[in-house]
């Protein structure tokens, strides 16, 4: 008996052995893998071609998943610092200092877009909006009430021959004390104006938007992309990160994120729910040739890396092992020798 046990370990050892040599041959020649890789994906999309999203997993695990992710995972720590790094290599990149702003968008295209932006009803809407609200005249009533008490106060300091000074100076003193009444009348007046303004120019609101986003651009097309560090610094840049975490912390927390995150999971399954997975695949962009293509770049670098460093080899012993060890094993061969 302890003969036949011994018989057994020997037979196992030297099929695994034969086994790990075989598996590696397989993936490490170049054709071998081709083989290996086509013959999975292809027998992955066979079964792709009838197995539907919905028979695959539920929403409720898709729902899960999504949650842990975008809700549960703490946004703490190596993230935002990372985040951070990244955004300041990407505002500092020479590239920035070498590329034109024309470069990135041409004229012709950047009318189209602008175009196109200024068609969209939402735009419309959003002019009409801003030209109607109060806070948009209250702004113009404050603009001018603000550029009347200048006028006064830089009256009491201003410059030129001492007979303009004096005149000037004597009519401040003099508006000085009737400023709450003069402020009270250019506001309504202001007020009045304004709202006949906005109104009457509301139909050429679009097209002056339009306009000056145009000449805005081609004043700056022979710029540099990194012309916009005069506008904003890396120290904003930062105070943006920290800002969008901080939000981005808060809001998923929120019941509201948590039912468009269901939402759109739905969204996703009742229209795809019946749709089989190679379908749903290539309608994603990713198809037999894509997956092959990839497996190809990614594969053969990564297996050396883990060949040379003898990781290869004790993985697929790993793997392999325990069969060869168990009494499946001796029972298959045991069934053989009768």
């Amino acid at each position: 008996m302890g003969e036949t046990n011994g018989g057994h370990v020997d037979l196992a050892m030297r099929v695994l052995d034969a086994h790990v040599a075989f598996t590696k041959q397989q993936l490490r020649d170049p054709a071998g893998f081709l083989e290996f890789v086509t013959e999975e994906i292809d027998g992955m999309l066979d079964e792709a071609a009838v197995l539907t999203l919905a028979q695959a997993v539920t929403r409720e695990q898709i729902k899960a998943v999504a949650h842990k992710f975008a809700v549960q995972v703490p946004v703490e720590g190596a993230i935002p610092e990372l985040v951070g790094e990244i955004v300041t290599r990407l505002y500092n990149h020479r590239a920035n200092d070498e590329i034109e702003v024309g470069e990135l968008v041409d004229p012709r295209r950047f009318d189209e877009l602008i175009d196109a932006v200024a068609d969209l009803d939402v735009t419309h809407r959003l002019v009409r909006l801003i030209l109607n609200s109060p806070v948009t005249v209250d702004a113009c009533v404050e603009a001018v009430q603000r550029a009347v008490v200048t006028a006064v106060d830089d009256g009491k300091h201003a410059e030129g021959s001492s007979l303009t000074r004096s005149l000037r100076g004597a009519l401040s003193r003099l508006a000085e004390p009737a400023m709450p009444a003069i402020e009270n009348g250019v506001g309504m007046i202001t007020r009045t104006g304004a709202r006949f303004v906005l109104r009457g120019n509301s139909g050429d609101a679009d097209e002056v938007l339009i306009d000056s986003a145009r000449e805005t651009w081609r004043k700056h097309t022979g710029d540099a992309v990194g012309s916009f560090r005069e506008v904003v610094s890396a120290d904003d840049v930062e105070d943006i990160v920290v800002l969008v975490f901080e939000f981005w912390r808060t809001f998923r927390d929120t019941e509201y994120f948590r039912a468009l995150l269901d939402e759109g999971i739905d969204g996703v399954f009742d229209k795809y729910g019946d749709t089989p997975l190679a379908e749903l695949l290539g309608e994603l962009g990713v198809g037999r040739a894509e997956m092959i293509e990839e497996a190809l770049r990614f594969g053969p670098p990564a297996l050396e890396t883990l060949d040379e460093r003898g990781y290869l080899d004790s993985m697929l012993r790993r793997r392999l092992a325990p069969f060869y060890a168990s009494d499946a094993f001796r029972a298959a061969v045991a069934d053989a020798g009768r």
